[in-house]
């Protein structure tokens, strides 16, 4: 049995496979399947399980550009810019960042064309979005 927490082992397991059934995750953790359920379930009311997704290559997903755009906002608009740009279709999932941006958003477009209308008409619109910095995904790695 590994020393690290079940929590911790629970959620190793569904990070490498988030379609995993409790009786696999329960395995993997070396846990049984009652045990799997709960700590998912408390996991996700705490909000430590926010979602479930699927990772996805850019290169093989078809019609479709993924960038990562980096954005510099206004400090006295956070708030409000940070609400604006969560309605966004166009942005996939969006983080706060410590490095050169304020924020990371993943952003999807069917082309470089429609990511440029989505950067210059939508996220550049929005009150106190100063700056987006795209970086077009080319290939997953890992």
């Amino acid at each position: 049995m590994s020393t690290s927490s079940t929590a911790d082992r629970i959620l190793e397991a569904l990070e490498a496979d988030a379609q995993a059934s409790y009786a696999e995750i329960a395995e993997r953790a070396g846990v049984s399947k009652p045990t799997v359920r709960k700590y998912i379930s408390e996991l996700e009311d705490e909000g430590v399980i926010v979602g479930y997704s699927a990772d996805v290559d850019p290169k093989k997903l078809s019609g479709k550009t993924i960038a990562l755009v980096g954005l510099d906002v206004d400090s006295e608009q956070y708030v409000d810019a940070t609400r604006a740009l969560k309605q966004l279709d166009a942005v996939e999932a969006l983080y706060t960042s410590s490095g050169d941006h304020m924020f990371m958003a993943e952003v999807r477009a069917s082309d470089g064309d429609e990511l440029g209308e989505v950067i210059s008409e939508e996220i550049l619109s929005i009150d106190g979005v100063t700056a987006a910095h795209p970086s077009v995904l080319q290939e997953r790695l890992k």
